[in-house]
């Protein structure tokens, strides 16, 4: 040193370019020297100094980093790397008020008393330290910097609230990652920069958020030594942190180093807290606005003058007292501690017997503990370095092979990553050492590799965590009001800028399921931004699509294709159905008017369609009077009227009015007043949905499965369901309507007083087994009495019966209507309420055929009777045997094995006066459209009418028919009917 070196201690907050000045400075000098309190900012110097004078005469030079050209005039380091005794014409030292750091203020005070530039010495800090300084370089020169713009303090504020280009410091990795996780949700991402990162690691993180793809950093407190970022805004999580001992409260001006870093440049910044931390009170606040703190009055010492005689020798320097006020002796740092653990072992203690071998553990000893697993563990690993080095010289190379190559895998998530990266300095460290391995180049490439591979894949996984790349593109693209490329493919993907976004289902935009939050809302805007013209091309592909392509739900969706892009709602009249559309906001008004006249040209031409002879009925300008009305009725039941609630009104419709309504295709049923055409599957779908519409239901009731006679009668379900379906119930199953009058026509021909069984074709239009059918003519309002009796079978046809029976195939051709009175069941007199009148009264026929759809009128009591006596006992199948067989039948002998079978049959009774003598009661028969009193001499009271005179038993047995009209024609059968086949073979047989 000469008496020409200048010592300058250049004092001021943040941003006042303590750094720059220093480094220009330096390039002013031949040689120099500059010594940074991280490896990052370090990092960051060296790449600034190399991009002004070239990468020939610029070395760095780090714990875990040597990089020294044969020609280095400039040396770029760490505290601790800092070369002695090189002879350079300048040197600095960065944030020197580190003096009073616990764990390393004895690194900085040493500089600080120590190292001097041959020409220049420069030491940059806060103006905390200018007492200290004062006190122990009285040489010292004093320059004050003033900040180049203003701090202001804001406050608390909600990580959702959070500006752009803000830095959240939290005080640990848990912290930080936590904050990390929920920016990303909350704005799509975040940088992420910690000291323990690799400078690789921190610069790809660093260079995302210059970029502007992320624009929030969450970081520790390495963010306060100097790291030069675009920082609007700093935010603390916390006030505390953990210092290696305890956990304690930041000082003043400890928070002032990091909020500091916003407002770069000319540019004003703010500071406040999120999350947990606390505001700042009122006095703290303006202490850091204005760069007021208390002064350092101590700082922390460690001797250097060190004496390698022997361990114990070694020790008692490196805990030697200050003999300045100002100095205090630092803590044990982790490389006396190591060094006293080290100690205690035997061998160690009798390896380092002399200078050299003690000067070696010492060295030994200041590997920095990266890997923090224990301290024990620790020293173990540095026993076997030492040994290794005291009795080799060098490291050897397998076995430094071996420890690397545990490390060098790039799987795992960002724990593990960051664990190997920790280990892989220490081993990074180790080939650094000058002479510790015997292929130094080749070591210090292979760490540095793995170090690198680590880092980059702990900078993936870091983006992965903590960035969405689609939401930082976007948000990127917006703020810079760019235009965006949206495509939108044939499953309706869409894809912004190359990144998939969502899906564009009908007219809506629905955004990837994996973005949540301010996720889903940012997507979504820039997104749908994007699609506009996208939404016009697809509103004129849906305005021409034909009606083939465009269904309704049975809840009252409108749906295009498989997408949904509208629903139903209540409009003025049942039949007139308005529509509401699914559209975007974004898409405009113009796309949403499009939709929205498409789907009403469909729904309405759809009601015309299925509802024609509706809509007929209700434009026909003929209808007058009550018929008008009634028409009225079946418009507003949208074509299906319960007969029991009208049967007033269709006593008072005239033959003239009734003739009117029919030429619409009414039918003036006996339960039921329909159009069939409107029973068909798809008008009852669509009835059903306009009446849920009109009725106001939440839930729409779904249509029976189509080609169903019977179907179970739903619970919970509105009232009026099942008759909008098109079915009554009876019982426990709803039996459709049209099929129900079919069955009504068969009962009419039934002695209902004094009881009859179910025939096969009574079975075979309902589809039910007898047990159903006994349930649901309960429902109708019969009486079901069951019975057990023997089961008859058919007897095997001879020869000579066969012959017997072509002798007396004419006598039965010449008597029909005695072979019909043999047939059990068929022998049945007709209803007087429903006989035909006579032919002398035509104008009464029209009323004849109304009435004949009422509930089947019981027979005449004697007919009843005698029926009962003349018939024989058959099942509901009505099976007969011949006399021939049952005779053969008597003749055979029993046989002891011969076990008698039994049936069950049912007899069917009609109960009206049973529902008058216990009216109210469950089980009551209800007959709600009966007239009984129709026609002419019908008994009052609900009693069956009687005919005119005795009946007589014909010779067959069997209960003589009495009518007024020739037997009606037998009803072809249905060939659509399920059971057709079996009802032609049944017909054959009998």
């Amino acid at each position: 040193m000469t008496d020409r070196s200048r010592v300058v201690a250049v004092l001021g907050p943040t941003n006042t370019g303590k750094t720059h000045y220093a480094i220009e400075r330096m390039l002013g000098h031949r040689t120099g020297v500059i010594g940074l309190p991280l490896r990052l900012l370090a990092r960051e110097v060296f790449d600034r100094i190399v991009a002004l004078r070239g990468p020939s005469v610029v070395a760095l030079v780090t714990g875990e980093e040597r990089i020294v050209p044969p020609r280095t005039q400039y040396w770029v380091c760490t505290v601790e790397a800092m070369p002695e005794g090189m002879g350079c014409d300048f040197l600095a030292v960065d944030e020197i008020q580190l003096c009073a750091d616990p764990e390393r203020g004895h690194v900085f005070t040493d500089r600080l008393l120590r190292a001097r530039g041959l020409h220049e010495t420069l030491f940059m800090g806060s103006e905390t330290m200018r007492g200290a300084i004062a006190s122990l370089v009285p040489e010292a020169q004093f320059m004050h910097r003033e900040r180049m713009s203003d701090l202001l303090y804001t406050g608390a504020r909600k990580v959702s609230r959070m500006p752009p280009r803000s830095a959240i410091v939290g005080f640990s990795v848990d912290n930080v990652y936590a904050i990390a996780e929920l920016i990303r949700r909350q704005k799509g991402g975040a940088a992420v920069v910690m000291g323990a990162l690799s400078p690789r690691t921190r610069n790809a993180q660093v260079a995302m958020y210059q970029a502007g793809e992320v624009d929030y950093l969450v970081a520790t407190d390495a963010i306060g030594m100097g790291l030069n970022l675009d920082i609007d805004h700093v935010a603390f999580s916390a006030l505390s942190k953990f210092d290696g001992r305890r956990m304690r409260l930041l000082a003043p001006n400890e928070l002032a180093q990091i909020a500091g870093r916003a407002g770069r440049g000319m540019s004003n910044g703010t500071f406040g807290v999120t999350g947990e931390a606390r505001p700042l009170d009122d006095g703290m606040a303006q202490a850091i606005m204005e760069h007021r703190f208390t002064p350092l009055k101590k700082l922390n010492w460690r001797s250097a003058a060190l004496q390698f005689g022997s361990i114990d020798a070694l020790i008692r320097t490196l805990e030697a007292a200050p003999d300045h006020e100002t100095l205090v002796r630092a803590r044990e740092a982790d490389d006396l501690g190591a060094l006293r653990t080290l100690a205690q072992i035997d061998e160690v203690f009798a390896r380092a017997s002399d200078g050299p071998s003690v000067r070696l553990l010492w060295d030994v000893c200041r590997i920095p503990d990266f890997r923090g697993i224990s301290h024990g563990e620790h020293a173990g690993l540095l026993e076997q370095i030492f040994n290794h080095l005291h009795e080799r010289g060098s490291v050897p190379d397998d076995w430094f092979a071996r420890q690397i190559r545990r490390i060098d895998r790039t799987d795992g998530d960002i724990d593990a990553l960051s664990k190997r990266l920790a280990y892989i300095r220490t081993w990074t460290y180790v080939a650094q050492r000058k002479g510790w391995t015997r292929d130094e180049s080749h070591w210090r490439a292979e760490t540095r590799a793995i170090e690198d591979r680590v880092s980059d894949a702990l900078h993936d996984r870091l983006t992965q965590r903590f960035v969405d790349r689609r939401t930082s593109v976007l948000l990127r693209r917006l703020k810079q009001k760019e235009a965006l490329l949206a495509e939108v493919n044939d499953k309706g993907e869409v894809t912004v800028e190359g990144e998939f976004m969502g899906r564009l289902e009908g007219f809506r935009f629905q955004p990837d399921k994996s973005a949540a939050g301010a996720d889903e809302k940012a997507l979504k805007a820039a997104s749908v931004q994007a699609l506009v013209p996208h939404f016009h091309l697809r509103a004129d592909r849906f305005y021409n699509a034909p009606d083939t392509e465009i269904d309704f739900t049975e809840q009252g969706g409108l749906m295009w294709g498989d997408t949904a892009v509208g629903k139903l709602v209540a409009g003025g009249e049942p039949l007139k159905p308005q529509v509401t559309v699914f559209v975007d906001d974004a898409a405009g008004a113009e796309v949403a008017q499009k939709v929205q006249r498409r789907l009403q040209h469909f729904i309405d031409r759809k009601v015309a369609a299925l509802f024609e002879p509706l809509i007929a009925l209700q434009r026909d300008e003929t209808l007058s009077g009550l018929a008008r009305g009634f028409a009225f009725r079946m418009v507003e039941a949208l074509g299906i009227l319960p007969r029991a609630e009208v049967a007033d009104e269709v006593k008072q419709l005239d033959q003239e009015a009734r003739g009117a309504l029919r030429k619409h295709g009414i039918r003036f049923g006996q339960f039921t007043i329909f159009l069939p055409l409107l029973l068909k599957p798809a008008p009852t779908r669509l009835r059903l949905v306009l009446w849920s519409l009109s009725q106001g239901i939440d839930e729409f009731p779904e249509s029976p499965p189509p080609g169903l006679v019977t179907v179970p009668v739903a619970t919970g379900a509105p009232a009026s369901h099942m008759t909008m379906a098109g079915y009554r119930v009876a019982g426990q199953r709803a039996i459709r309507i049209d099929m129900l009058e079919r069955l009504a026509d068969m009962l009419r021909n039934e002695d209902s007083r004094a009881g009859f069984e179910a025939r096969p074709d009574m079975l075979s239009i309902t589809g039910m087994t007898l047990v159903q059918f006994a349930d649901l003519m309960q429902g109708l309002g019969y009486r079901a009495e069951a019975g057990e009796r023997p089961k008859v079978k058919p007897a095997a046809e001879t020869p000579a019966d066969t012959r017997q029976a072509d002798t007396a195939g004419s006598e039965t051709a010449a008597a029909p209507e005695v072979a019909a009175a043999d047939a059990p069941g068929e022998a049945m007199a007709p209803d007087a309420a429903t006989s035909e009148p006579a032919a002398s009264e035509p104008s009464a026929q029209p009323e004849v055929q109304d009435t004949a759809a009422d509930p089947v009128a019981p027979q005449e009591a004697d007919a009843a009777e005698t029926q009962a006596d003349a018939a024989p006992p058959a099942e509901a199948g009505g099976d007969t045997t011949a006399p021939e067989a049952d005779a053969s039948a008597e003749s055979r002998p029993p046989r002891a094995t011969d076990a008698p079978e039994t049936e069950v049959f049912y007899t069917f009774t009609w109960a009206r006066q049973r529902q008058q003598n216990q009216r109210g009661k469950p089980g009551a028969g209800n007959r709600p459209d009966a007239k009984p009193n129709q026609g002419k001499g019908a008994p009052k009271g609900g009693k069956p009418p009687r005919g005119k005179g005795k009946p007589r038993k014909p010779e067959g047995g069997g209960g003589q028919k009495f009518s007024a009209r020739p037997p009606r024609p037998e009803k072809p059968i249905d060939p659509d009917n399920p059971f057709a086949a079996a009802l032609m073979g049944l017909r054959r047989g009998n």
